[in-house]
């Protein structure tokens, strides 16, 4: 009985398709008519029920039965396991076969908005791979990571997503935070032009993205999703610069709600962030999405609603459009709030209206569907290869190299190299298999002879096994070896927050054992988040962050420890000496008193926007021209950089700028600009920066933008700690 009303509804599904599309009078139809015409026609024609799936979007179960979807639905996620080895051409003939069903199998033809992760390359086989986000972030450099985001968008486009649920725009404030790697880091300005340069490709080829999570999705004690109680101060010049510069130059179409709460009130439900922050105050056009799950977390984890309905209404009722959830069986929670009226019928339109109008821009109605022959693109995946290695090169971080142990020499006759980071090849959270991976062993082995190179796993990154027998024969390797490169590397992730700062398992151990030798060690680190290494740094001679380099970070790796690469990234958080000093960043008002604690300084062990390179740099002539600007107006801040060394490199000049008297608490110093500049030996380049009303605004005692005319200190130089030149520029009332 029930397979024959199944058939009678397909049936008469096809026939009311048939009959929409056979209709020249359609106005939503015609693309010759203003979007927002189409909009209002399509809308004005839609059932309750239409309207309330196209505020739906969930994880296809892969079962191929699509029935449950005859009333249409926002978009759903493909069931792929990032391991799975569906080609990038079957993935683009699935989600085909998806839009067909939509367009010709429902009632009025919608089509989907497929959607995907991408942080750092699509999360599905046959993608490139490119190094984690706060890899990125550590190549202070804007113009790769806009190439970076034209590929993977070239490749998401290609098997036929028109969504990404990326980036991470958090602000990084505590570095035990597990998805730490997820971001570009603790600093609001670099944040922000890292975002922009990363989402404003994507939106230009057609893809929405999803700056998240919004806001502030890490709590006291670095904790994932923890409740957050800042000021509204606190939130409006912290944490919202990155999305609102997403949003208003970037041009982002959407935003991903957090899991936490925000002033008591879950993120997911709060009108003063959704309505009057985001839709309001920004103006911002798109549509916010629930993490996944998130909208009944008002019911599951925050109390502030008795039910999945309850908890729908509360949401978009506050802003919230589009309603996430993991399995589409999961309507029957929310459908009753819909069907008993609880919500105004004007919100649900407003919502839909959101919707429909991404579609229409996408050009899905014209257009749903992709040439799956193309989507392996076999012309440009050498390119994406090739453009995934200088990333990786640019994000290497060298912390230490007092003994100029590094470069190495490739007449080395005999190098142990140690640990299980060091053949494993880590991506990092959110990422696909990657391609052909090389692991820093690989790298290693393809600098030198193959009888040269040896390896031990060593204990690993737990403290199970055999540990001790394995630092052992690691130990022995190394006392033959005349140089010994251990790999070591944490763990961590979404909801895997850490309260120790330590390598993990005992390569701590490892290392202060292979240093007993008396033979030079190097030491690589694998992770995306800060290392406490005050048991054991000043025992080797050098150390080498790689984070997670992505799928060519061993050739990458390779290049920098022999010299045929000079490392230039820059920490883009602060690295402290000890947990006990956490929260620490560098972007802090100043204290009542001090910042040293009684057993400890207060200062990191490694500050923001610090890294080593093989070369030295000389900076000189800083002018701030005008010297005197009115409120409105910009400077233009010039120096020049000369590369005073024997070998060539790159150096990330770093602008920095102090208000030396307002109304209200100010930074006692913030980034305001950046430029990473390649120089030849001997070579002198002139860079200049701007200074724009954006950089010099504070938030007034009313909690409005506004420039004070006063002084500010205008310095430049190579971290936060390491300034070589000072100016001044004078804001006239």
């Amino acid at each position: 009985m029930l397979k024959n009303l199944d058939r009678l509804l397909a049936a008469m599904a096809l026939v009311g398709a048939a009959a929409c599309s056979s209709s020249p009078t359609l106005v939503y139809k015609d693309p010759t008519r203003s979007i927002d015409d189409r909009v209002t026609d399509l809308l004005g024609r839609m059932t309750l029920k239409e309207k309330f799936w196209q505020l739906f979007m969930v994880v296809d179960d892969g079962t191929g039965s699509h029935q449950k979807y005859q009333n249409g639905a926002f978009g759903l996620q493909l069931r792929l396991s990032p391991d799975s080895s569906t080609s990038p051409r079957q993935t683009a003939l699935r989600i085909n076969a998806l839009q067909h069903f939509f367009v010709d199998s429902t009632r009025l033809g919608i089509p989907i908005i497929p959607f995907e992760e991408a942080l750092h390359g699509l999360v599905l086989d046959g993608a490139t791979v490119f190094p984690q986000a706060i890899g990125l972030a550590a190549t202070w450099d804007t113009a790769l990571m806009g190439k970076v985001a034209q590929a993977i968008a070239g490749e998401t486009r290609a098997r036929g997503f028109r969504q990404v649920l990326s980036p991470v725009l958090n602000i990084a404030t505590d570095v035990r935070w597990g998805r730490v790697e997820e971001t570009y880091g603790e600093d609001p300005f670099l944040v922000s032009r890292m975002g922009v340069a990363f989402v404003r490709p994507f939106e230009d080829s057609g893809i929405v993205t999803t700056p998240k999570h919004f806001v502030a999705n890490v709590g006291e004690g670095g904790r994932d999703s923890y409740p957050i109680d800042l000021s509204q101060r606190a939130l409006m010049e912290l944490h919202f610069p990155p999305f609102k510069a997403a949003i208003q130059e970037g041009h982002a179409r959407s935003v991903m709600a957090a899991y936490n709460s925000v002033d008591g009130v879950p993120a997911s439900a709060n009108h003063w962030l959704l309505g009057t922050t985001l839709k309001e105050q920004w103006g911002f056009r798109g549509f916010v999405i629930s993490d996944a799950g998130g909208t009944g977390g008002a019911v599951t984890q925050h109390f502030t609603a008795p039910d999945y309905a309850t908890s729908g209404k509360l949401a978009l009722e506050a802003g919230l459009d589009v309603i996430f959830q993991t399995s589409a069986s999961h309507d029957t929670l929310f459908w009753p709030a819909f069907e008993s009226g609880a919500i105004d019928q004007r919100v649900i339109d407003n919502a839909v209206r959101r919707v429909l109008r991404a579609k229409f821009e996408l050009g899905l109605f014209e257009h749903p569907y992709v040439a799956a022959d193309s989507a392996e693109q076999p012309g440009t995946l050498p390119e994406h290869r090739k453009l995934a290695l200088e990333a990786a090169r640019e994000a290497v971080t060298l912390l230490r190299n007092d003994t100029r142990l590094l470069p190495l020499k490739k007449s080395l006759h005999r190098v142990t190299v140690i640990g299980t980071d060091a053949s494993e090849a880590r991506l990092g959270g959110y990422s696909g298999p990657g391609r052909e991976k090389i692991s820093i062993l690989d790298g290693i082995r393809s600098k030198l002879p193959a009888a040269v190179v040896s390896y031990e796993a060593g204990p690993g990154r737990d403290s199970s096994g055999e540990w001790e027998s394995a630092i052992a024969r690691a130990t022995a390797a190394a006392g033959t070896s005349e140089v010994t490169i251990v790999v070591a590397g944490i763990n961590e992730g979404e909801f895997h927050d850490r309260s120790s700062l330590k390598l993990p398992g005992h390569q701590e151990e490892l290392i202060r054992s292979v240093a007993a030798t008396g033979k030079p060690v190097v030491v690589v680190l694998v992770g995306g988040s800060a290392i406490t290494m005050g048991n054991w740094i000043d025992q080797v001679g050098a150390v080498l962050l790689a984070w997670y380099p992505g799928e060519r970070g061993g050739d990458a790796v390779a290049d920098v420890l022999f010299g045929d690469y000079n490392p230039a990234g820059r920490l883009p958080i602060s690295f402290p000496r000890s947990e006990g000093q956490l929260p620490l960043s560098y972007y802090h008002k100043p204290t009542g008193r001090g910042d040293d604690y009684a057993d400890l300084p207060g200062s990191p062990a490694f500050p923001f926007g610090y890294g080593m390179s093989y070369t030295s740099f000389e900076y000189s002539g800083i002018s701030v021209n005008p010297a005197e600007i009115a409120p409105r107006d910009s400077a233009v801040v010039t120096f020049r950089i000369r590369n005073s060394g024997s070998v060539a490199g790159d150096e990330v000049a770093q602008l920095y700028i102090r208000d030396e008297l307002a109304s209200v608490a100010q930074p006692v110093i913030k980034l305001a600009g950046f430029r990473r500049v390649h120089l030849e030996p001997g070579e002198e380049k002139p860079v200049s920066m701007v200074l724009s009303r954006d950089q010099l605004a504070l938030l007034n005692e009313q909690l409005q933008w506004v420039v004070e005319p006063g002084r500010f200190r205008v310095m430049v130089g190579s971290s936060v700690v390491d300034v070589r030149l000072r100016g001044v520029l004078t804001v006239q009332p």
